[in-house]
């Protein structure tokens, strides 16, 4: 079995600095990528799937903090800050904001190879332990990558679901084999309650089903419980 290095994006203005760490991590395993600033980072991200940021936080632009920020908005990719500045607010701060670690320059690269270690041991233990916070679960013939928001079939191809699908799809990932009514569908995938008569989670529901390949007359994963709601029927498992 071929095992996939992680990828690692290292984001630092100090072009010696770039080249160091992609250097040492590449010759320990892993695939370095590097960027110098937060728009370069972005569009990395618009074609990578890193598995941990190594970012500093004194940068040009948007600094590492407004990085680790934003990141956190949409993922729960691992963060390693760097700084050159003695000051515990600075490291305060960063963890405040979502960084799993955090190293002063200037360092040892064992001992950023060290920490990249730990915190991925950390990340992926607690994946394959909880369903609910892993980026790859599986379920039926699919796999869902909840980081890019794809589905993966059984032939590995990718296939992208809008905000609500993802939304419906992660509801019913977190509450697997229980009957969920048409008002708690709506309620958990739209922050409010639903309205008088509303019907638009039945049509919401059989768009999911349509992206699921499923057949029009048996719903597989997604089974109507008449009079009380749907159910998803799938065991739900975490890869890490």
């Amino acid at each position: 079995m071929t095992i996939t290095p992680a990828t690692l994006i290292v984001v630092d203005d100090d072009p010696e600095i770039r080249e160091l760490l992609v250097d040492y991590l590449g010759r320990h395993g892993y695939r370095a990528l590097a960027a110098e600033d937060a728009e370069a980072l972005h569009r990395l991200l618009a074609s990578e799937t890193p598995d941990l940021l190594i970012v500093d936080i004194m940068l040009p632009g948007d600094d590492g903090f407004t990085i680790c920020r934003d990141i956190r908005r949409d993922s729960e990719v691992p963060i390693i800050m760097l700084t050159a500045s003695a000051d515990a607010t600075d490291r305060i701060l960063g963890l405040e904001l979502g960084a799993d670690d955090y190293l002063g320059k200037p360092f040892n690269p064992r001992e950023l190879l060290a920490r990249i270690k730990a915190v991925l041991r950390r990340v992926r233990g607690g994946a394959a332990t909880d369903p609910a916070r892993a980026r790859l679960v599986a379920f039926g013939v699919w796999r869902l990558d909840r980081m890019t928001r794809e589905l993966i079939d059984d032939r590995g191809e990718r296939i992208p679901l809008s905000g609500a699908d993802f939304q419906l799809l992660q509801v019913f990932l977190e509450h697997p084999e229980r009957v969920l009514t048409r008002e708690a569908l709506y309620e958990l995938t739209r922050g409010r309650p639903a309205p008088p008569l509303d019907r638009s989670i039945d049509v919401h529901v059989c768009r999911l089903r349509q992206r699921l390949g499923e057949d029009a007359q048996y719903h597989q994963l997604i089974r109507t419980v008449r009079g009380a709601g749907y159910v998803f029927t799938a065991r739900v498992e975490a890869l890490t």
